[in-house]
């Protein structure tokens, strides 16, 4: 299943840019986006450095965190995903990485539909993206109509470790 015919019923516009970018600590600027925010935030500001990689509930399945450590991937490796259910907020805690993002409507190429129980589509890379770098202290909030390639080098292969917090539509 395709993933716009998956999020049929969401009511943004799907051409709409509205990808966010910033440092940790201004994270109350967004609470207002999502009544979940604020205690996924208050996460990651406590998390230790040395927390290990894995699962950690703040609401349940409504929001939760993934911790990760990882090399970070050439660019000829990128795949761009998206999400229907979940708003991915990705915190990188040490080291840097480029996401790529693309609204979801430029993204015309399935390469693996949507799984539902995974919450996650790949496709091609589109033309055109916007090539985001981040470093340790800087997060980045995609909602279902941004799509977005992780994990890629940032100035040559490095380890990162990261926590996506997942945050139910």
């Amino acid at each position: 299943m395709a993933l716009a015919s998956a999020c049929a019923n969401r009511t943004r516009d799907a051409n709409l840019a509205i990808m966010i970018t910033d440092l940790l600590e201004q994270w109350r600027r967004y609470t207002s986006l999502s009544p979940r925010f604020a205690a996924a935030f208050e996460l990651l500001e406590k998390l230790p450095g040395n927390q290990p990689d894995g699962r950690c509930d703040i609401d349940g399945d409504d929001s939760f965190a993934l911790v990760q450590s990882y090399t970070t991937k050439p660019s000829a490796q990128a795949m761009f995903e998206a999400h229907c259910r979940y708003i991915d907020i990705q915190f990188i805690q040490a080291g840097r990485e480029t996401i790529w993002w693309s609204p979801l409507a430029a993204l015309t190429q399935v390469t693996q539909p949507y799984a539902a129980e995974k919450d996650v589509a790949f496709f091609a890379n589109p033309p055109q993206w916007t090539p985001i770098n981040l470093r340790a202290g800087q997060f980045a909030i995609f909602f279902p109509e941004d799509g977005h390639a992780p994990g890629i080098e940032y100035g040559g292969l490095v380890e990162v470790r990261k926590t996506v917090i997942k945050i139910r539509a």
